[in-house]
């Protein structure tokens, strides 16, 4: 099986798995896997204050440390469940109740705008799926929502100077930093920055949410008051520690990433040559290709290859037969935004898997008239 749907989730990196092994074993375990006594009591509490209590909270913080490494300074790192949890202590616990958002951002994000302001002020994308920098926002808004890179079609938003707006008029701006993280620069000027560890080759059931000093929320979980009171639970060692080992992989294998991608987006680029790009050609984080053609059944496509994974569009909402909301927002009709496909690539992809997925979908494609 060939994988390339990167923006759905990345495969784990195998040296946050190895972070993480400490963490899940036993006292048992301890000579199997040359750990320490304290460090194979890893399923202790890191909320706890005897020994191997504080020793779990330890790699907590060291793990706390490597995300906010990839996050700008002047502000804190909240450990949640993942993005969506983050992006909702964000909207809601901001208080803010006048809220507007891009047409093109993720559900966690535009139905939680909605739940909270069933009037949220939608912002629309031009024909690349760029958020007008020079349009304004309506008088009264608390807080507004734009993603730094879109996980349907790549768009990278001009968030700092969006968030310069915002805080002109005395918003908060929260960017969705999900898919960039680890990948672009932070955007230095946003007061909320939501991320996913499963993004970045880390473990699944992790997120951040990035706070800005001075910024004040309210908790959505209520009880021991960890998280600094903004997110009650017990954290689990073993997936920040995991989260941490990504981040920092993230950190260290930047510039050799990106190069990578680039070779592969060029690649890709000229395999799919006689398609339609969707969103931007340049405004673009490289690792997404989403490319339609006239007259494509997408539902036969995927199934015709079994192997090679990749996406009709957002995973999240993959099933549901609704167009994307995504490519509506471009001005694309439903029956074009049916014909398009999402192709993501990273760190351990090769160049191999993308002439074979391209051999695949060129010939499942052809089988079908259309190419």
């Amino acid at each position: 099986m060939i994988y390339l749907d990167y923006q759905a989730t990345t495969p784990l990196a195998p040296e946050a798995r190895e972070a993480m092994m400490p963490w899940l074993a036993g006292a048992e375990a301890a000579d199997a896997l040359d750990l320490s006594r304290t460090q194979a009591c890893g399923w202790a509490n890191p909320h706890s204050p005897h020994r191997y209590g504080r020793a779990a909270a330890a790699a907590v913080e060291v793990a706390r440390a490597q995300v906010a490494a990839l996050l700008p300074p002047g502000g804190r790192v909240v450990f949640t469940s993942g993005a969506t949890e983050a992006l909702n202590l964000a909207i809601v616990g901001s208080g803010r109740k006048q809220l507007a958002v891009s047409a093109i951002e993720h559900a966690a994000v535009l139905d939680t705008a909605r739940f909270v302001d069933p009037g949220v002020t939608v912002l629309p994308v031009d024909g690349e799926g760029l958020v007008d920098p020079d349009g304004a926002f309506p008088e009264g808004t608390g807080l507004v929502a734009v993603m730094q890179v879109n996980n349907e079609i790549g768009t990278v938003q001009p968030v700092d100077v969006l968030a310069q707006l915002a805080q002109e008029m005395g918003a908060l701006f929260l960017c969705d930093a999900v898919q960039g993280a680890g990948k672009l620069a932070a955007p230095e000027k946003a007061d909320l920055i939501a991320v996913s560890s499963h993004k970045m080759y880390g473990p699944k059931g992790i997120g951040a949410l990035w706070v800005r000093d001075g910024v004040e929320l309210s908790p959505l979980i209520h009880g021991g008051g960890q998280e600094g009171g903004l997110r009650s639970g017990t954290l689990s060692p073993a997936l920040c520690a995991g989260f941490g080992a990504a981040a920092a992989l993230c950190t260290s294998l930047g510039t050799s990433d990106a190069e990578h991608v680039e070779k592969l987006w060029t690649l890709a680029r000229s395999m799919f040559a006689g398609w339609t790009l969707n969103g931007s050609a340049t405004a673009r984080w490289r690792g997404n290709l989403n490319v339609r053609l006239p007259g494509l059944d997408v539902g036969r496509l995927l199934s015709e290859c079994r192997n090679v994974a990749f996406s009709a569009g957002s995973a999240c909402a993959s099933g549901s037969g609704r167009p994307s909301h995504v490519l509506r927002a471009l001005g694309l009709s439903d029956r074009d935004s049916k014909t398009a496909i999402r192709i993501g690539f990273g760190r351990y992809t090769r160049e191999q898997d993308l002439i074979e997925a391209a051999a695949a979908i060129h010939a499942a494609a052809r089988s079908q008239g259309v190419l």
